[in-house]
């Protein structure tokens, strides 16, 4: 074996500095940090309800934390086929949703500015969850309350699930739903954070061409 390979093996490592991410990938993971923790103050979803006795419609607008537009006219609606008040729905995740975007920001950041690519590509994982979530959430609760309907209301119409994309049909009214700014906003966020999570450094070549050239040196 080369002397000059055991020497580098054995010789004191100097004082151990803690590396960060380079520049270009931390301000793609606080960009996406960012864009998250923006589309938590803006809707995230768009509920319309048309019917001839509301020609401009009723417009219905989920966000992480609360619904808003035309809920009380909507709860009543709901009230004749025996829906639940629209309050009911998802209590703990509008209670703790700014806990969680907060938490998504943070790990982005945290795992994007890691060193090391492998363990960097983890930073696309909390926030590809975020949306994945709150779809699947949002469903099980459409589906929760358009399958729990009271038999003793005074209308009875068949089970449902609304709509979640594009044009519905509840009774005699029909629907049309579409993701807002928020959710795109989000979705920006993921963008970013997946960037981050991929984009080379400009390291790794280097340090797998060091790498092979020391055990070249060891081979010979």
């Amino acid at each position: 074996m080369n002397t000059d390979i055991v020497a580098r093996q054995h010789a004191p490592e100097g004082p151990v500095r803690f590396a960060l991410a380079p520049p270009r990938i931390l301000a793609l993971a606080f960009a996406a940090a960012a864009l998250i923790v923006g589309s938590f103050f803006l809707p995230w979803w768009r509920f319309w309800l048309y019917a001839p006795q509301y020609p401009k419609g009723l417009s219905l607008i989920i966000s992480l934390t609360g619904m808003g537009g035309d809920v009380r006219e909507i709860d009543l609606l709901n009230h004749y086929i025996g829906m639940k008040h629209l309050a009911d729905a998802a209590p703990l995740e509008r209670q703790y949703a700014g806990l969680g975007v907060a938490l998504v920001a943070v790990l982005v950041v945290a795992l994007a500015a890691l060193p090391v690519r492998r363990l960097r590509r983890l930073a696309a994982v909390p926030a590809l969850a975020l949306p994945i979530v709150f779809l699947a959430d949002s469903f099980y609760w459409l589906y929760t309350f358009g399958h729990a309907l009271d038999p003793k209301a005074p209308l009875h119409i068949p089970a449902f699930t609304p709509q979640m994309f594009g044009n519905g049909q509840i009774g005699q009214f029909e629907t049309f739903a579409q993701p807002a700014i928020g959710f795109w906003v989000a979705l920006a966020g993921v963008a970013c954070a997946v960037a981050a999570s991929l984009i080379p450094d400009g390291k790794d070549a280097k340090h797998d061409k060091h790498d092979e050239h020391e055990k070249k040196e060891e081979a010979s």
